[in-house]
Parts: C-alpha cells; sequence; structure tokens
C-alpha cells in the first residue's frame, strides 16, 4: 500500500524549475502511506506532474519503483493498493499475446499492461483488489483516476483556480501553491450528521472524493472548473438489485458451503505478500471468521493482535484471546490505559486530515500501531455487518416502526411533544416507580432521541433519523444548505434498504476510512476479505431468511464460524469497538473540550450557531443527556481546524490533560 499524489498544470502557472522540489514536498507529505521508497515523474509540456511514496508489499526489487511507465512508455501510472488477482491477469495476458516482457513481479506492471491491451474500464472490471490510482496516457494527453469498487482506498481531486489537484490525502494537496483550501459550509453538515464526509464531498470546496467503483478522466486541455462524470465500472446498487432479483436457490446449508469457499478463496489471495502478514482480532464473528479461515489455510500460527481495556463495557480482549488460544494463533494483546488512549487525542487531526468524528478512531489506531510493530499487513473483519444483517439497530428500527408507522403521524406528533415535555432526568424518576418495566440505563435519554424520531413520515426517514447525529445539521451551521444524498427505495422491505444505505455511505465514508488513515498513519497496509467482490455480490442473492434468525443477524457467517470455533466462544452480546468519551468529556477531556466549544469562541469563528452547542454541552455536564457523540462531531471540527487552519482559527493548542480522572 502506498500514497501519491500529484497536478494537471497545462497553462505551466507554476514555473517548470519548481516542479521536481514541488513533487517531491507533496510526496514527503504521505512518507507515512510509503516510507520505503519514493519517486515522482513530470512532463512539463503536457502539464503532468505524478508523485508516489511506496510501502513495499509485493516485489520489494527496484522493479517495483513508482510511478511506473508501461512497456513501450505509453502509459504512466502512481498505483496506492493491491491487486489480488494480479498472477492470474498476467496469465490471462499472455495467452493473448499482449503481454510485455516482465520486469518484476509487481501489481503495479500487470496492471499497466492490463490497461495497455484491454483499456481502462475492461481492465478495472477484470481487477479483484482495493486500489486508488492515477493513471497518464502520453498518447491521448488523458488523466484518468480510479478508484476501488467498495471504497477501501482514499482519493481527492480538484479545482483550484487553474490547477488540477489530486491525491491520496488533502496534505498532499495543500502542498501545491494553487490550493485555495476553502472550507465548505454544506460538507460540514454532514460530518456533523454522520460524523463523516461523504464522497463526493470533501471538507474544502471544489476538491471531491471519487466515489467507489468508478473512474473519471481529464483531457490535457481540460478547462478549469470542468468536471466530467465519473463513469461506474461496478455499481453495489446494481449488484443488490441482480441479488435480491435472482437469490439464492440452494439450502441454508449449501448457502453456507458457498459462502465458506468464497470466502476462503477470497482469504487465499489476500494472504499473497512478500512481507510478514497477520489479522486484527476482536473475538466477534467478522474478524473470528477471517482468522479461522486465515489458520486453515496457513502451516504456521498467523499473527493476531487485539487491544483491551480495563473498562468492561469497552473490553473484548479476553473474548478475542479465547477465539485465539482455540485456533492456534500467535496472538499479541495489549491492555490499554486512560491516559495511552487520551494521548493518541492530539494526533487525531493530523492522522484525518479532513474533519472524521468517530471515536473509535483511538482504539483502531492503537491496535494498528500494536499490529505495525510486527507486521507490514494485517487482514481485518469489516463489512461483515453490512453484509449479513448484523448491526442491532437493523432489528430496532423494524421494531420500533412495525410499530410507531401504524399510527397515524398527527398521533405520533403529539407523542413525541409529549416525550419532550419532561427531562430525560425526571423521566428516569418515574420509570424507576415502575419495577422490572422500561427499566434501562438512561432510559429517559432514550424517550427523548425516540421523539426525535417519531415525525418521519416513512421507514426510510425513520431509518436516517435512526443514524444521524445532528438531526437539522443546516441550522447549526450558518450558511449552509445540506447536500443531498442518492434517494434508496425500500422496495424490497426496509431492511435490505438498511443493509444497502450503510453499505454505500457508513461502511466506505466512516468504517473504510477509518481503517484506511488509522493503518497508515503507522504504515500497516490493511485488508478486507469480506469486500471482495465475489463475496458481496454472493451476499446479495442471500434471501433475508438466511441473515436473519431468531432474532439475530449473521446467521450465515456464524455457521461458517462454527465450523472451526465453538458456539459458547461467539455467542454474546455484540459490543462496540468504543471508548468512553461520555464519561471523559465530563473528566479529563472537559477543560479541552470547553475552550473548543466556549461561546465566544464558536461566535467569534462564525461556522456554527453557539446556543444548541453550548444547551447539549451543558445538558451533557449535568448529566441529563448523552450528548457525546453529537459532541465529538463539533470537537473534531474544531481541533481538525486548530491543526490545519492555526493561523485562521483561535490560538489553541491541542494541550491535553495526563490524567485519566
Amino acid at each position: 500500500m502506498c500514497g501519491f499524489s500529484g497536478f494537471l498544470d497545462p497553462d505551466i502557472r507554476v514555473p517548470a524549475s519548481r516542479w521536481p522540489s514541488l513533487l517531491d514536498n507533496m510526496g514527503a507529505c504521505l512518507r507515512h502511506r510509503g516510507p520505503d521508497d519514493g519517486g515522482r515523474w513530470l512532463d512539463v509540456e503536457a502539464g503532468i506532474g505524478l508523485s508516489h511514496r511506496r510501502l513495499a508489499v509485493l516485489d520489494l526489487s527496484p522493479a517495483g519503483h513508482q510511478p511506473m511507465v508501461s512497456d513501450g512508455g505509453r502509459f504512466v501510472i502512481a498505483f496506492n493498493g493491491e491487486i489480488y488477482n494480479h498472477m492470474a491477469l498476467r496469465a490471462a495476458l499472455e495467452r493473448a499475446g499482449a503481454a510485455p516482457e516482465w520486469r518484476g513481479h509487481a501489481d503495479t506492471e500487470t496492471l499497466l499492461a492490463a490497461f495497455k491491451a484491454w483499456g481502462v474500464e475492461k481492465a478495472l472490471q477484470a481487477t479483484m483488489g482495493m486500489f486508488a490510482l492515477a493513471l497518464w496516457d502520453r498518447a491521448e494527453r488523458t488523466l484518468t483516476l480510479a478508484r476501488d469498487r467498495l471504497g477501501e482506498k482514499p482519493l481527492y481531486y480538484g479545482w483550484q483556480g487553474p490547477v488540477l489537484l489530486f491525491g491520496s490525502e488533502l496534505t498532499a494537496l495543500k502542498m501545491h501553491p494553487a490550493f485555495v483550501g476553502e472550507i465548505d459550509r454544506d460538507a460540514l453538515t454532514l460530518l456533523l450528521r454522520h460524523n463523516a464526509i461523504g464522497a463526493p464531498h470533501s471538507i474544502y470546496r471544489n476538491i471531491r472524493k471519487l466515489t467507489p467503483g468508478s473512474w473519471v478522466a481529464f483531457s490535457g486541455a481540460a478547462a478549469p472548473g470542468d468536471w466530467p462524470e465519473p463513469r461506474p465500472y461496478w455499481s453495489l446498487q446494481e449488484v443488490a438489485a441482480a441479488g435480491l432479483a435472482a437469490p439464492f436457490e440452494g439450502s441454508p446449508e449449501e448457502a453456507v458451503g458457498a459462502l465458506e469457499a468464497q470466502l476462503a478463496e477470497a482469504i487465499s489471495g489476500q494472504q499473497l505478500a512478500d512481507v510478514p502478514l497477520g489479522a486484527f482480532l476482536s473475538g466477534g464473528v467478522d474478524s473470528s471468521t477471517v482468522v479461522a479461515l486465515m489458520q486453515a489455510r496457513s502451516s504456521r500460527p498467523v499473527r493476531t493482535f487485539s487491544i483491551g481495556f480495563h473498562e468492561q463495557g469497552y473490553n473484548e480482549a479476553q473474548h478475542a484471546k479465547a477465539v485465539a488460544r482455540h485456533l492456534g494463533t500467535d496472538h499479541t494483546e495489549l491492555y490499554v490505559t486512560p491516559e495511552q488512549a487520551l494521548a493518541v487525542i492530539p494526533q487525531l487531526p493530523a492522522i484525518w486530515d479532513e474533519p472524521f468524528a468517530d471515536s473509535s478512531q483511538i482504539p483502531t489506531y492503537l491496535v494498528a500501531q500494536l499490529a505495525r510493530q510486527h507486521v507490514t499487513v494485517a487482514l481485518s473483519g469489516d463489512g461483515g455487518d453490512e453484509l449479513f444483517g448484523g448491526y442491532g439497530r437493523y432489528f430496532l428500527t423494524q421494531k420500533l416502526w412495525g410499530k410507531f408507522g401504524r399510527v397515524p403521524y398527527p398521533l405520533r406528533r403529539a407523542s413525541a411533544a409529549m416525550m419532550r415535555h419532561l427531562r430525560p432526568a425526571q423521566w428516569d424518576a418515574l420509570l424507576s416507580l415502575m419495577p422490572g418495566l422500561l427499566r434501562s440505563n438512561a432510559s429517559g435519554d432514550r424517550l427523548h432521541k425516540l421523539a426525535e424520531m417519531l415525525s418521519a413520515r416513512d421507514g426510510t426517514t425513520f431509518y436516517r433519523q435512526m443514524i444521524s447525529h445532528w438531526k437539522n445539521p443546516a441550522a447549526l451551521v450558518p450558511g449552509s444548505v445540506e447536500p443531498d444524498r442518492p434517494a434508496l427505495q425500500a422496495d424490497n422491505g426496509l431492511l435490505p434498504h438498511m443493509m444497502l444505505t450503510d453499505a454505500l455511505n457508513y461502511l466506505p465514508d466512516d468504517i473504510l476510512t477509518k481503517v484506511d488513515r488509522a493503518a497508515m498513519a503507522v504504515s500497516l497496509e490493511t485488508r478486507v476479505p469480506l469486500l471482495d467482490h465475489r463475496v458481496v455480490e454472493l451476499a446479495w442473492r442471500f434471501p433475508a431468511t438466511f441473515n436473519i434468525r431468531d432474532g439475530q443477524g449473521k446467521w450465515l457467517l456464524r455457521q461458517v464460524l462454527r465450523r472451526y470455533v465453538p458456539r459458547e466462544l461467539i455467542e454474546r452480546p455484540k459490543m462496540g469497538f468504543g471508548v468512553p468519551i461520555d464519561s471523559w468529556l465530563r473528566g479529563p477531556l472537559r477543560d479541552w473540550a470547553e475552550e473548543l466549544l466556549s461561546e465566544r469562541r464558536l461566535r467569534e469563528e462564525g461556522f456554527f450557531d453557539p446556543a444548541p452547542i453550548r444547551q447539549k454541552w451543558q445538558e451533557h455536564q449535568r448529566g441529563d443527556r448523552q450528548w457525546h457523540y453529537y459532541l465529538w462531531d463539533v470537537l473534531m471540527f474544531q481541533a481538525w481546524r486548530d491543526h490545519h487552519h492555526g493561523e485562521e482559527a483561535s490560538p489553541r493548542a491541542m494541550d491535553m490533560p495526563r490524567s485519566a480522572g
């Protein structure tokens, strides 16, 4: 895995004498993504420059150096990722008489030959892998940008004045003198709703993210502001529609066998590496399945890694250890103190150079840091919940909407108003008088959250409210309009709608972004075998009854796992991979957060209406409500702005308390 950046400057607005150092500086910003080697390629006459940083995983020799020029010299590529089937592609090229004289065994060289032989779209469709790339066609003077099917690897691009900038991370783009860096208030609303800014938007105006499964081509003579439409070479929406229209026809037992075989093939391909390789292991269904299939196909103990917390509500380490012991892996665990977790927070705006507010970013970084001490590549179990119906919110949404959706809309609105009439603490006191009935932690808080969703007119809107943080973020950001996201219908039922919504948005924008940046910050390559597109296509063919049984999701995946791990080691309530941000904001993070959220600062900076933020901050401090997710969204933007726009923001460094309280 690597990182790249570059620019298309047909009018040579930057003097040609500066191009080499400019490209080197852009590459230096991505050294964490590729510490093993760096290179640049430029053609001043054509107005194109490419910079690359390499993390050597396949073909550690100089034959894998990038940017790489194709046989014959027509194409030049800067590539980030892995093509797992590149040896099969080589064989196909050789059979067709289209193979060059291979210089090494790097997948980048294979990809160049495929582009030359088959063209861009057919070559992309032939790949099995994760990637982002920039391809310059010297004959046609065309720049092509492409991204993998599910969005494992990032790719930003956009016009800044007369120059088109592109790259793996925003930090590299900022090194170019054309970069403006105007914050997009509309995109900021997406951060507040979903704790991440989803493609095609970015935090900066006129900088976009390429959507997963697509490619876009710019002419070398493109006019500034020309935005060609990205072209899909693979569509998850089409895959889902096709799978629902032509479901798997075998028995559940046959489906288990088919899934196991396809997963095994995907995992086998993703164990290809010329460097040490291991896996994250939480002890949950997804990561345990990946590790079990890895170990079954390995002659040596697989290296596995997990972190634990001394707070039991956040600790899965003992479960991971039990699974590792049963499978016989070479397991490493680290119990993290609150001080160690808190120490990560000042680094977050540098690791995620676009505002990102999923607080599980902290343990994700810590487990990546642990793994990198032993391996260069780690497989993860991400994607199982979206593909096999694993999130608890799917069941909760269907249960709640099944009840409340039958109630006439005016009556639902009146019920919501009644719920808001009492403060959460008052509801808690009232509910405490009802032994055994509706008693749970923060039940008053849950009633208020339910009241926020009862105004939904249909199940899809109800689910959108369920997964939203700030329910009306445009009201919080002056001068903003929240961008429309593609509307997905629930023609096949609410469950497929929820799963597809998450696979299209939450998975690439949050989960995969979190893992990529956390791992790349420590130069660790991560691979996600559950997102092999053949697994995804098979998963969407399985009927809902194959995934949802007895009020529990991922039935098929569980059956695969039970062939390797006893049920008692796996079956337990699902636990999130998180940290106690709620209590930290009332304790060791309170002073830091108070300054970032001060009414004076918020008003002077002008990005937020201070009133609702201050209200939620005070309610959280009193313990009236649990607003930590909402507040973390704002805090991560504020901290990011301090780090990246310090000269414009308040003169406040991210000085953090060292005590956990």
